[in-house]
C-alpha cells in the first residue's frame, strides 16, 4: 500500500462516526469489495487496520485490496443487519463470499398468505408464494432480532399437530394463539405485514403507523387494543438497545452512490426514490403476464409489487409491455400507488418505444424511462423531446461512454459501476417476479385445461380427480379401473378416454420466452 494511501486511509479512519451503520470497501478499480455491519464503525473499521492484530488469510488478502472506504450510520443495529443483507445482494462483493466460510446465506421466511401463517429462516428461498427477507451473512444476529421482535409481533414458528389449544409460547405473549380464537386469522396477518417492514428497515414508517392507531383506540376508549400498541411501540425502542452482533426509513439519498450516481448522469434533479421496473414473461405467447416491481430508496419494497395477466396471448413483448405501461398509468392506478421517478424496462429499443408511446399517450411524458439491455448490460434511453425530459451530462460519473443511433442513446458503463450494479438487481428482481407468477398461471390452466370440456364433467369432479391423484399429470397415467372406482363407470371411463387421447400433447413444455 503506498504512502499516499496509507495517508487518505488514516484521515477517514480518524473521521469514523461511534454508532452503529455499515461500512463498504473498495479496490483501486472503485470496485465494491466487501460490505460489513458494525455496533460501533469506529472500533470495527479501525480492528482491521491494527498491525499487531491477528487475522487469517482471507482478511489479510482484502486488506491488501482496500484502496478507500465508505460507511453509512444507521440508527440501531437492527438497521444496519437489514441494510447489510440489501447491499450484499444488489452488489455481491466477492469477499464476501470469500470470507463466509462456505457456510449458507440465511433467509427469513413468511407464509403470510397460509391458513396458519409460520416465520421460520432458511437457507435457500423457494418459489412457494412465502416472503423472503435476505440474505444475511450473520446467523446468530438474525436469530436473535427475531427473537426480540417476536416479543413485540407474536408469531407462530410451525404448525401445530392435533393441538387444539394455545401452548406455553402464547402464555409467554410470543404466539398469536389461533388454536383456540384468542387471535383471528385476519390480525395475525396484519401483525406479519408490520413484521416485514421492521424487516424491510421500515422502522419510521411503521412507529408513526403504531402511534397513529394507538391514539385512535384510545379515543375510541378501546384500551386493551391501546394498550397493546403502547407495547409494540415500547418493544421496537428496546430493539435499538439491544446488542445484536434494512434500511433506514428516511435516509440521506445523496450517500447511495447508485442512486445519485443515476440522478448524475440522467439529469435528474434528485436521486429517484420510486424507481418502478416492468418484465414480461410468456410460453410461446401463452400465459403472458407483466410485472412491476418497485424499489424505494434504492431497496425492493415488495408491498408495492403488481402483477397484470394480458388481455391477448401473442409472442408480442412490444404489444405487452406497451399494454402494460398503458395500465398502470390509468388514473385509477395513479390515484392509488403515485407515479414513479423512473422507468425501467427490461429490453432494448423496441421495448422502451412502446413503454415511452403508452406513457405519451396517458400524458405522462416527463417520467423518465430508461431500458436495460441485457447482452452488454446496456442503458438505452429515447432522446429527449422536451425540457421535462431526460438531459443526459453524464456528470462527475467516470468511463461513461454515450453512442447515438437514430432516436436513441445507448450509455455504456463500467460493469462495476454502482448504477449497474443497481439497475441489474432491480431488472433481475423484476424478471423473477414475472416468471413466478406467469408459472403460477401455467400451472393453474394446465391443472384445469385438461379436464375442461368433458360432457358431463363440472368442477366439482375435476377436484375431486386433482385431490384423488394430486395432479393432471399423474392423473393422465391412472388406469381406467382406478377411474371408475373413483368417479363411476360413466364418467370415470369418459375422463379416462379424454386424458388419454390428449394428455400426452399437453403435458409437453415449449421452451420458456424471456
Amino acid at each position: 500500500m503506498s504512502q499516499k494511501l496509507q495517508n487518505k486511509l488514516a484521515k477517514q479512519l480518524s473521521g469514523l462516526p461511534t454508532g452503529p451503520g455499515i461500512y463498504i470497501y473498495k479496490d483501486a478499480k472503485d470496485e465494491i469489495i466487501y460490505i460489513g455491519k458494525a455496533a460501533n464503525l469506529r472500533n470495527r473499521v479501525r480492528q482491521y487496520f491494527q498491525k499487531s492484530r491477528v487475522r487469517d488469510v482471507k482478511t489479510d488478502a482484502l486488506i491488501a485490496e482496500i484502496a478507500s472506504l465508505k460507511v453509512r450510520q444507521v440508527e440501531t443495529e437492527a438497521d444496519a443487519l437489514f441494510l447489510e443483507a440489501e447491499l450484499i445482494r444488489r452488489y455481491q462483493p466477492r469477499y464476501n463470499i470469500a470470507l463466509r466460510d462456505d457456510k449458507s446465506l440465511l433467509y427469513v421466511r413468511i407464509d403470510l398468505h397460509s391458513d396458519y401463517p409460520t416465520v421460520s429462516t432458511v437457507r435457500r428461498p423457494f418459489d412457494d408464494r412465502a416472503r423472503y427477507f435476505g440474505p444475511f451473512l450473520s446467523g446468530y444476529a438474525v436469530k436473535k432480532a427475531l427473537r426480540y421482535l417476536r416479543r413485540a409481533f407474536p408469531y407462530a414458528t410451525n404448525r401445530p399437530v392435533a393441538i387444539k389449544r394455545s401452548g406455553l409460547h402464547y402464555h409467554l405473549g410470543l404466539d398469536p394463539g389461533l388454536e383456540d380464537g384468542h387471535t383471528s386469522l385476519a390480525e395475525y396477518r396484519d401483525n406479519l405485514r408490520k413484521l416485514m417492514k421492521l424487516l424491510r428497515g421500515e422502522r419510521t414508517a411503521l412507529t408513526r403507523t403504531i402511534e397513529t392507531d394507538m391514539r385512535r383506540f384510545a379515543k375510541a376508549k378501546n384500551f386493551e387494543a391501546a394498550a397493546a400498541a403502547r407495547n409494540q411501540l415500547q418493544a421496537i425502542q428496546s430493539l435499538g438497545q439491544q446488542i445484536l452482533f434494512g434500511d433506514k426509513e428516511n435516509i440521506d439519498l445523496t450517500l447511495d452512490e447508485a442512486l445519485a450516481g443515476l440522478a448524475d448522469l440522467l439529469g435528474l434533479k434528485d436521486p429517484p426514490r420510486r424507481i418502478e421496473a416492468y418484465d414480461i414473461s410468456h410460453l410461446g405467447g401463452q400465459d403472458v403476464t407483466g410485472s412491476m416491481v418497485v424499489f424505494s430508496n434504492g431497496v425492493p419494497d415488495k408491498t408495492a409489487y403488481r402483477k397484470f395477466k394480458m388481455s391477448s396471448s401473442k409472442n408480442d413483448d412490444y404489444a405487452h409491455i406497451y399494454e402494460t405501461i398503458h395500465r398502470r398509468l390509468k388514473e385509477t392506478n395513479v390515484s392509488k400507488w403515485g407515479l414513479p421517478d423512473l422507468i425501467l424496462i427490461d429490453g432494448g429499443r423496441g421495448q422502451l418505444s412502446a413503454a415511452t408511446r403508452a406513457r405519451g399517450e396517458q400524458g405522462y411524458e416527463s417520467i423518465p424511462a430508461i431500458g436495460l439491455a441485457k447482452k452488454f448490460e446496456e442503458i438505452i434511453i429515447k432522446k429527449p423531446t422536451t425540457s421535462q425530459n431526460l438531459i443526459l451530462q453524464g456528470g462527475s460519473l467516470q468511463n461513461v461512454y454515450f453512442k447515438e443511433a437514430g432516436d436513441f442513446i445507448t450509455v455504456t458503463l463500467p460493469k462495476t459501476s454502482p448504477v449497474i450494479k443497481l439497475l441489474q438487481r432491480i431488472r433481475d428482481e423484476s424478471h423473477r417476479f414475472a416468471t413466478s407468477y406467469h408459472a403460477t398461471l401455467a400451472r393453474t390452466r394446465q391443472t384445469t385445461s385438461l379436464l375442461d370440456g368433458i360432457p358431463g364433467v363440472g368442477p366439482k369432479t375435476r377436484q375431486k380427480v386433482i385431490r384423488r391423484f394430486g395432479s393432471v399429470k399423474a392423473a393422465t397415467s391412472a388406469s381406467e379401473k382406478a377411474l371408475v372406482d373413483l368417479l363411476g363407470k360413466k364418467q370415470g371411463r369418459a375422463i379416462y378416454i379424454h386424458l388419454k387421447q390428449h394428455g400426452q400433447d399437453k403435458n409437453q413444455r415449449p421452451e420458456l420466452v424471456q
